[in-house]
């Protein structure tokens, strides 16, 4: 016999065993007192000099002879949404705030030559899908060119963590429209 077989023959007995000497834990409480139940006393009789209830009626509003005409109520008001904007839209309106966030502070050229290789290599990746699409998955691959797009204008904007950020998403998805 093997040695690791031997002591589990040794060590089986004595863990199915237990411990001997333990005892039963288990307490018995008490039971409560068994309850007796006694008659009841009938009640007395009520005493006969109480005086009598005080009853009041409710007072009833007296209509008024001139009345003031209620006004119609007003329909509720409703409120319109602008229309909403494009990204483009909103970036030409107001250039120091980027569509996709804070913009960083001098990023490095190596960082934003990676970037630009990332949004070209998932671009490729997209148009080398030659199956036909399905509704979904065609919308899909609309978000990743919009992802990609987003990412170049952050990318000449100067914020590469937001296109790091974009390109990243675009990935994502392409590597699940991709299965």
């Amino acid at each position: 016999m093997r040695m690791p077989a031997r002591i589990v023959a040794w060590l089986l007995p004595l863990l199915l065993a237990g411990c001997v000497h333990k005892t039963d834990t288990s307490q018995t409480q008490p039971l409560a007192p068994p309850i007796e139940d006694t008659p009841l006393q009938k009640p007395s009789k009520a005493p006969a000099n109480l005086p009598p209830p005080v009853i009041t009626e409710p007072q009833t509003p007296q209509p008024e002879a001139t009345a003031p005409p209620q006004e119609a109520p007003k329909p509720p008001v409703k409120h319109r949404k602008p229309p909403k904007k494009d990204a483009e839209q909103a970036a030409a309106e107001n250039p120091e705030v980027s569509a996709i966030g804070q913009l960083s502070t001098g990023a490095a050229s190596d960082l934003k030559r990676q970037t630009m290789s990332s949004i070209d290599a998932t671009e490729h990746g997209l148009n080398g899908i030659n199956r036909t699409l399905s509704d979904p998955e065609q919308k899909t691959a609309a978000l990743i060119r919009e992802d990609l797009k987003q990412a170049r204008a952050a990318l000449d904007s100067g914020d590469v963590d937001g296109a790091r950020t974009l390109v990243a998403k675009a990935k994502v998805l392409l590597a699940e429209l991709s299965q």
